[in-house]
C-alpha cells in the first residue's frame, strides 16, 4: 500500500498480503522505485495516486496497479471502497492498472 493510503486500510484487505510502505522500510520513495522494489515481493501495488498512469511504464514490470479513487485518503471515504478494491485485486494482473470507485472497478 502507497504512503498516501491510511495504516488501517491494511486490516480490510482480507484474503491478501499486505504491507504498508512504511513497513517496507521505503518511506520516502517515488513511485518508479517503489514500482521495482514493490515488484520483488509483491504483485499488486495499491495507491490513491491517479496520476501513476501516466507516470508509469509498466511494460516489463512483475506487478500491476490499482488506483483508488476517493474524495480523500481519510479511511471513512475509503471503507466503502473496501469491496470493490478487493475485487479488483482478485483480478488484476501484472502491467495493467485498474480504477477502482463508487461506481465499479
Amino acid at each position: 500500500m502507497d504512503q498516501c493510503l491510511p495504516r488501517r486500510l491494511k486490516v480490510h484487505q482480507s484474503g491478501h498480503e499486505c504491507r504498508t510502505v512504511s513497513e517496507a522500510g521505503w518511506a520516502g520513495k517515488r513511485n518508479g522505485e517503489l514500482l521495482k522494489l514493490a515488484e520483488d515481493s509483491y504483485d499488486v501495488f495499491l495507491t490513491l495516486d491517479k496520476g501513476i498512469k501516466y507516470q508509469q511504464n509498466l511494460s516489463g514490470r512483475g506487478i500491476a496497479i490499482v488506483v483508488v479513487q476517493a474524495p480523500s485518503n481519510r479511511l471513512e471515504d475509503l471503507i466503502d471502497l473496501v469491496p470493490v478494491c478487493l475485487a479488483a485485486l482478485n483480478q488484476v494482473q501484472a502491467v495493467q492498472i485498474i480504477l477502482v470507485s463508487g461506481e465499479g472497478a
